[in-house]
């Protein structure tokens, strides 16, 4: 990915500012007034700026919850916050994938015109940022409109402009190219700040993703990004920084931690979690841990590996609380002094006037989600519709779609689509509640959203290899035996060029016979090696179909840049009018 020369001058201005610093060794008996620095901090937004109400429990255990949210709200309370010119508002990931449909339906652009109108300064990359190739990224970044297979990218923002990006940075270091090694993004960034007699002192932010990212199902990274493990490239980045003279930094990981249900999001009690652990390796010169993804509420101060205090905290999600650390810099060493820190939580409660600049700039947004669902993206000539217990003609048109998808920017000899990720049929009947539908018209609402798991961006179309066997052993995990004993089938749908006899009385793992598998006409073979293509879950433990194990092997994996909701959409509308595939893909044998 090619970053904009305009964000590497500014990265070179910063690096000259920091090496123009002068670090007095000056001792005096009295320590001097501290330079005060203010960190305010958010995470796991998703894209909720609109009108959003939920709750949060009380500031401490035993203390009533408090009715919290919305981006309007959360606008003001950090206006009000904002209590010296050495204030730093950032986010610790997860920013994307938002879920109303005021963000989703285009594509997160709306989130970045709001974290922009706030006056976000950097972001962490979250396991979000990137679910989708990293192209889509440097779209949010740089406005470019690349990074969907459709271009559907570029808006019209609140005040009548082109999307043009966000007018902060994303940032990680242990995100790493495969082939090369090198960072996606820019590992960590100097922050200069007013020392109130002239000059400045450097404050260093180190960003980290969760290693785990390539667990997560819409995140699946089975190529090309690699992820460092977070505390040993945190440690090593800490060193560098401490070279450069840089004595006061933080680190932003989008990782989480959590405490005791009972606990108030002030409170800090028996906490656990892959951050908390991270701490007692983070090296001592990093003086703040802020974390998210795990969508908690927790504020805790912590001994670091030296048995120094440093607050480790993570914000909650979707604007519920807004996280403030204040650090105090000596002012001749620019250290933190660690013994003057303070960390406390605020929430993000409605008793305050929303901020109106905000509101105009929700309910833009709220006003397009009817015109843009009511788009037609398709026709169809009857319904497509589901089925639990047999072969279907929507599971034959997603098989088919997936395999579309997965030749456009690879290549796939076959694909399927498994039991259970369609949501709902595509009628041919217009829904009488609608006035834009119509007979055989189907909608940017019906089949973009709402159709295929886990809707939206969803999970990639991925790409892998398997031998003849595995092929054999996949359709054979249609069938299942329950906790009851009793055997279910379970159909998954096969595209187009693929077909199968099978015995529906035969014992359980014989009720296929590999020779009577083909593929584009041909018997399959045990020891030949096929590309099959699928939703990326469906290649590992975690999130995959029960009972769906064969794909877990899979060699040469790679993402496709479509999801399964893009590969559906845009194979019917290439497709249009779509006519119900006729059936017969699997037959049982006599």
């Amino acid at each position: 990915m090619s970053f904009s020369a305009k964000r590497w001058r500014q990265a070179a201005i910063a690096t000259t500012a920091l090496l123009a610093v002068s670090l007095s060794p000056t001792a005096t008996a009295t320590p001097a007034s501290g330079v005060p620095v203010q960190l305010l901090s958010i995470t796991d937004l998703h894209g909720y700026f609109g009108e959003y109400t939920t709750t949060v429990p009380g500031s401490r255990a035993g203390e009533p919850a408090k009715v919290v949210g919305g981006g309007a709200y959360l606008a003001s309370h950090l206006k009000r916050l904002r209590a010296t010119k050495n204030s730093v508002l950032f986010s610790a990931g997860d920013d994307f994938s938002g879920w109303p449909s005021e963000t989703a339906w285009f594509w997160n652009e709306p989130t970045i015109e709001y974290m922009n109108m706030i006056g976000v300064e950097f972001s962490t990359v979250g396991n979000h940022e990137i679910d989708r190739k990293p192209a889509y990224l440097e779209h949010m970044m740089e406005g470019t409109c690349r990074g969907r297979p459709d271009r559907d990218l570029c808006f019209t923002d609140s005040t009548g402009k082109r999307f043009q990006g966000a007018d902060f940075d994303y940032y990680s270091a242990n995100v790493v190219r495969e082939r090369s090694g090198r960072p996606l993004v820019k590992p960590y960034h100097v922050r200069q700040v007013d020392d109130g007699r002239g000059g400045t002192l450097p404050v260093g932010f180190i960003h980290a993703t969760t290693s785990h990212t390539p667990q997560e199902q819409l995140s699946y990274w089975p190529s090309e990004l690699s992820f460092l493990p977070e505390v040993e490239t945190i440690n090593r980045y800490a060193e560098e920084l401490r070279g450069r003279g840089v004595q006061a930094v933080v680190a932003v990981v989008h990782e989480g931690f959590s405490q005791d249900n009972a606990a108030g999001y002030n409170d800090c009690k028996a906490p656990f979690g892959p951050l908390f652990d991270m701490n007692k390796q983070i090296s001592p010169a990093v003086d703040a841990i802020v974390g998210g993804h795990w969508h908690a509420l927790v504020n805790c101060t912590l001994p670091d590996p030296a048995g120094n205090p440093r607050p480790v905290v993570e914000a909650a999600n979707h604007g519920r609380l807004i996280n403030e650390i204040t650090l105090e810099l000596d002012p001749v060493t620019g250290e933190v002094r660690r013994d003057r820190t303070k960390s406390v939580s605020h929430a993000n409660t409605r008793d305050v006037a929303p901020d109106p600049e905000v509101q105009r700039m929700a309910k833009y947004w709220k006003d397009k989600v009817p015109a843009r669902g009511n788009q037609q993206v398709a026709t169809v000539t009857a319904d497509l519709t589901r089925s639990a217990t047999a072969e279907s003609t929507l599971g034959n048109v997603t098989a088919d779609a997936f395999l579309w998808a997965a030749n456009r920017d690879g290549q796939a000899d076959l694909a399927v689509a498994m039991p259970g990720i369609l949501l709902r049929d595509i009628p041919f009947a217009a829904n009488p509640a609608n006035p834009a539908d119509a007979p055989g018209r189907v909608l940017f609402s019906e089949l973009v959203f709402g159709t295929v798991y886990e809707n939206g961006i969803g999970p990639a179309v991925v790409r892998g290899t398997v031998t003849g066997a595995k092929l054999d052993e996949l359709i054979e995990s249609q069938w299942q035996r329950g906790a009851d004993g009793v055997v279910t089938h379970r159909p998954m749908a096969v595209s187009g060029n693929v077909s199968y006899t099978y015995d529906p009385g035969a014992p359980l793992g014989q009720h296929v016979d590999i020779e009577k598998i083909r593929i584009n006409g041909k018997p399959v073979k045990a020891d030949r090696e096929y590309r099959i293509a699928t939703l990326a879950n469906n290649f590992f433990a975690r999130n995959a179909t029960p009972g769906f194990t064969a794909l877990f092997g899979a060699t040469k994996q790679d993402r496709s840049i479509y999801s399964g909701a893009d590969a559906l959409w845009k194979y019917m509308e290439a497709r249009s009018p779509v006519r119900p595939p006729e059936l017969g893909r699997a037959r049982p044998a006599g």
